[in-house]
């Protein structure tokens, strides 16, 4: 099953080793990862998407509450919280398939952000599915690189 984790910690050093070790230590991989500082420049928000069995989490879950300088930490069920990723991905394009690439980004509601002759930069943000769509759209044109932040959450 797959769950959404969110963490608010200190910001501090080694907050990010204890947490990643916590889930590797379990034999849990750790799908996305996303970490950023909060309004609050002294906290910071761990976002991490794994895959496994809900009672074991539930016990990464009771542990990570325990961990050195962990201040709260969700367990996200299906509907409880809102989450979006984003991407940056760089295109190849030609004269020939511009216009078609743009409709796309257009549908999808991807900012171009960058536009080159042989290639343009798109940023995209949405929910995991979109984010699949439009990379599987795109797909035939060539991906030349791509960049994704992970998954990041808070409750409704």
């Amino acid at each position: 099953m797959r769950h959404t984790i969110s963490v608010l910690v200190e910001n501090k050093f080694g907050v990010l080793a204890r947490i990643s070790g916590l889930f590797s230590g379990r034999g849990f991989n750790i799908h996305t990862l996303n970490v950023a500082p909060t309004h609050d420049p002294k906290v910071s928000r761990v976002t991490a998407v794994v895959r496994g069995d809900d009672s074991v989490l539930d016990q990464i879950t009771k542990q990570l509450k325990k961990l050195i300088n962990v201040i709260e930490v969700h367990d996200f069920k299906k509907g409880q919280a809102v989450s979006r990723e984003l991407i940056l991905v760089k295109i190849k394009v030609s004269a020939e398939n511009r216009s078609e690439l743009i409709q796309i980004c257009e549908l999808f509601r991807a900012n171009i952000i960058s536009v080159q002759h042989e290639d343009l930069v798109a940023e995209l943000t949405g929910d995991e599915g979109k984010i699949t769509a439009f990379l599987n759209l795109i797909e035939k044109f060539g991906i030349i690189e791509l960049g994704r932040t992970g998954n990041l959450a808070m409750h409704r």
